[in-house]
Formats: C-alpha cells, sequence, structure tokens
C-alpha cells in the first residue's frame, strides 16, 4: 500500500511526473532504434545464424543492446563501447600519476567524463569490425553473409556499415546523458534495463513451447526468486569498519569528537567484473573476427568461444569472475585513499595507527569481505551451466539451448543489472518525493 500511495504522489507532482514521462519517451525512442536495421542486411541468413552456429554468442551479445544484435540493429553494439572505454580510463587512472592528478582537480571528473566519450568512439568502431566480421563468419558457414556482398572489399561498404553502427552507439549514448539530466535514474544503466527486460516475453514463448515447459516455467520461478532475494542481500551487505574523530579544543569549546564508520560493501565491484570476464572470453572470438575473416582457423575460434557453453567454458568464466572481482576491487580502495582522508580529517580506527597500517588493515578487510561477493559473482555468471545440469537431473536430458535454458530468459548477470537499476532508481525517486515532504518507497 506504501509503495503504491508514493507512485501516485510520484504522478501528482507535476516536475516529477514530467521526468518520469521523459525518461519513458527516451526509453521507447531506443527500443524503435533497436528495429533499424543496419543497411543491407540480409535477414534470412541472419534469423539461419541467430537458430544456428550463432545463437550462444548472439545472446552474450545481446545483453547489453536489448535484443538490437539479433536484428542487426544501429545500436546493435548498444552502449557497451562506453562502458568499457570508461572501465578503460578508471583502470588507467590508478596507474597514470596525470590521470590521477586531473581526478583530484577541481571539475576533473567532468574531464575524465570527456575523455571516456572520445575514448568510446574508437572502441565503438574496432567493435563494430569485430562483430560484423564474426557474424559474417558464422553465417558464410550456414552459406550467406549477412551484411551486403560488398562488405571487406568495397570500401563505401564497409565504411557505411561501420560508420552507421559506430554512430548509431553514440546516438545510444546520447540517450543515456538525456535520462540522466533530465529524467529520472541513471540513463545508461536504464538503457541496458529497458533493453533485458524487452527481451522476456519472447523468450518465455520459447520456454512454452518446449517439451518440459511446465518443468521449465516452474524452475524459472524459483530461479528469479531465490536469486533476486540473493543478489539484494550481497549487493546490499556492508561491513562497518568503525571510526573515531580526535577533540580539538580551541579555547572553552571542544570541536570534533565524534564517532561514525566505514560501510565496505560484501561487492564493492558491482557487475564490472561480469563485463571483463565476458570481454575476456569472447575477445579470441573478436580477435579472429577482425583478423583472421573466412579463414579455417578464425572460423574455428569463433564456433569454440562464440558457442558459451561446455565444462571449460563455465569453469574458465567462473575464475575469470572470481579474479576481475579482487583485481577490481582493490583498485578500487587504493583509488579512494580511505586512510589519507581519514588522518586528514583528524579520524582513526580505533586500535590502527593512522597511515599506512589503517590502509593495510581496510585492505585486509576488504579482501576478507570480497571473497562472498566473488562466489557469489562467479555463480551468477555461470548459472546457465549450472541450470544445464539441474535439467539433466530432473529430466534426463542434456540441452545446452539457450531457448530451453530457464536461466536464459534472464542471465545472472542481467538480473544483476536489472536489481541495481531498480534499487537506484526507486532511490532517485524516493529522493525527489521526500525533497517535497512525502513519504518515499523504502520507508
Amino acid at each position: 500500500m506504501q509503495t503504491l500511495e508514493a507512485a501516485r504522489n510520484a504522478f501528482r507532482l507535476p516536475d516529477v511526473r514530467r521526468k518520469l514521462l521523459y525518461t519513458l519517451f527516451i526509453l521507447l525512442v531506443y527500443q524503435f532504434a533497436t528495429h533499424i536495421a543496419v543497411p543491407g542486411v540480409n535477414r534470412v541468413a541472419l534469423a539461419t545464424l541467430i537458430n544456428g552456429s550463432g545463437a550462444g554468442l548472439i545472446n552474450v551479445l545481446n545483453l547489453l543492446s536489448g535484443g538490437a544484435v539479433s536484428r542487426f540493429s544501429v545500436i546493435a553494439m548498444g552502449v557497451y563501447p562506453y562502458i568499457t572505454a570508461q572501465i578503460i580510463l578508471q583502470l588507467l587512472t590508478g596507474v597514470i600519476p596525470q590521470l590521477e592528478a586531473i581526478s583530484r582537480e577541481p571539475g576533473g571528473q567532468d574531464k575524465l567524463n570527456q575523455y571516456t566519450y572520445y575514448l568510446s568512439i574508437p572502441m565503438a568502431l574496432l567493435q563494430a569490425v569485430g562483430q560484423v566480421n564474426i557474424l559474417q563468419g558464422l553465417s558464410n558457414q550456414s552459406g550467406g553473409g549477412v551484411v551486403l556482398p560488398g562488405y571487406g572489399s568495397d570500401f563505401m561498404v564497409t565504411a557505411s556499415v561501420l560508420i552507421t553502427m559506430t554512430a548509431g552507439t553514440m546516438f545510444a549514448i546520447w540517450l543515456g546523458e538525456l535520462i540522466t539530466e533530465q529524467g529520472i535514474g541513471n540513463g545508461l544503466s536504464l538503457i541496458i534495463f529497458t533493453g533485458i527486460v524487452s527481451q522476456v516475453p519472447q523468450r518465455l514463448g520459447l520456454l512454452l513451447s518446449g517439451p518440459y515447459a511446465l518443468y521449465d516455467i516452474v524452475a524459472f520461478i524459483i530461479l528469479i526468486l531465490v536469486v533476486v532475494i540473493a543478489i539484494v542481500l550481497i549487493q546490499e551487505g556492508t561491513r562497518r569498519i568503525p571510526v573515531e574523530y580526535g577533540k580539538r579544543v580551541r579555547g572553552r569549546k571542544q570541536y570534533g569528537g565524534g564517532k561514525t564508520h566505514i560501510p565496505l560493501k560484501v561487492n564493492s565491484a558491482g557487475m564490472i567484473p561480469l563485463i571483463f570476464a565476458q570481454a575476456i572470453v569472447t575477445f579470441p572470438a573478436i580477435i579472429a573476427g577482425i583478423f583472421f575473416p573466412g579463414t579455417p582457423f578464425g572460423q574455428s575460434l569463433q564456433t569454440t568461444f562464440g558457442s558459451q557453453s561446455g565444462f571449460w567454458y563455465w569453469l574458465f568464466e567462473f575464475i575469470l569472475v572470481v579474479g576481475f572481482t579482487f583485481f577490481y576491487t582493490d583498485v578500487m580502495i587504493q583509488n579512494q585513499n580511505l586512510a589519507d582522508n581519514l588522518q586528514k580529517q583528524a579520524g582513526f580506527i580505533p586500535g590502527i595507527r593512522p597511515g599506512k597500517r589503517t590502509q593495510d588493515y581496510i585492505t585486509a578487510v576488504t579482501r576478507r569481505i570480497t571473497i562472498v561477493g566473488a562466489v557469489f559473482l562467479g555463480l551468477v555468471a555461470i548459472l546457465p551451466g549450472i541450470m544445464v545440469i539441474i535439467d539433466f537431473i530432473f529430466t534426463g536430458t542434456l540441452d545446452t539451448s539457450a531457448n530451453t535454458n530457464p536461466a536464459q530468459i534472464i542471465t545472472g548477470a542481467g538480473l544483476i543489472i536489472v536489481v541495481g537499476v531498480v534499487i537506484d532508481t526507486m532511490r532517485q525517486l524516493e529522493a525527489q518525493l521526500v525533497m517535497r515532504n512525502y513519504e518515499g518507497f523504502m520507508h
């Protein structure tokens, strides 16, 4: 009842209602753009590819594009190049002193955001080359290319395809920024969220058409409930480190002396390790698409790493996710300089010396609690593989098809995005209501 009342209050306020409707409009524009195909797409060859050798890889690429890859849309890459550029700059900031100095300057974050946009363009162009060549190579095995026959040999045809896809990505990024500036929630996250959710009805329909429809639907409902609860608990779980501030006496007055805490999240890295791991796992297929298109060696790499299934694939994925979770969390902790900031504010952790000892203590605690977050993310990443084993136990059939796997309707990575975006958007909407003396969603 309180949630419904909060929703009614949101639509009663003209400025909040305008933000909500504006956000919905931009998301509809994005979904419309996912149906605009790249010039010259062979839809018959694309449909054959989706239902054949390219199904596994396309399901992964579809995650951040809202199904645009399966339609070979102008925004088939979604906002993935921007996310990749953002990750690269975050890592380089901790390595290159000049970037670190810029990040600490007034307005430095705006400069880094600008650099991220610039880096997104070559990243989008590079990914467009890899993505087209991958799909071309896989579809050639099925008897026909998915783009114009002149691609790769005719400069104008090749340039038109690559420039169109790069422009589509920048358009998607622009739409996300419009939502962030004038709507409700984080625009890029909402675009990814909408893309994931928009694929659910179609995938549910495929699941219902399978031989074990009732079992699959029950498994899907149980899976969603269990995983969502686990995601909320892990994502919101924190370890509080107590902090005290020294007392200062000036004249007859005493300042400071307060107590607070540092909240260290169990999963500080979010879903970034999943993106890292997926990029590494699909990297051989992308390299093959760029440097070995149409060759037996390139086709072998694309088939092996594009299938997204098999014991060794899931094991490799799990190890990568766990490893990247620790790596990215360490980078974040080092970049935050918590020990230096505490020392500057006359704060200290009881029983721990300020300075390097404090930093070492925070790092050690973070690594201990990250074990839970890393293993959790690893299990989420291989959820489709786990469901294949569960299906085999209950049905006696070993089916690795994405269309009959309940975990592939919304993948583990997709669920983390969906839950995270919903929580973040509700918090922002709640802040808008609280500012106007209304009760929010989460009180």
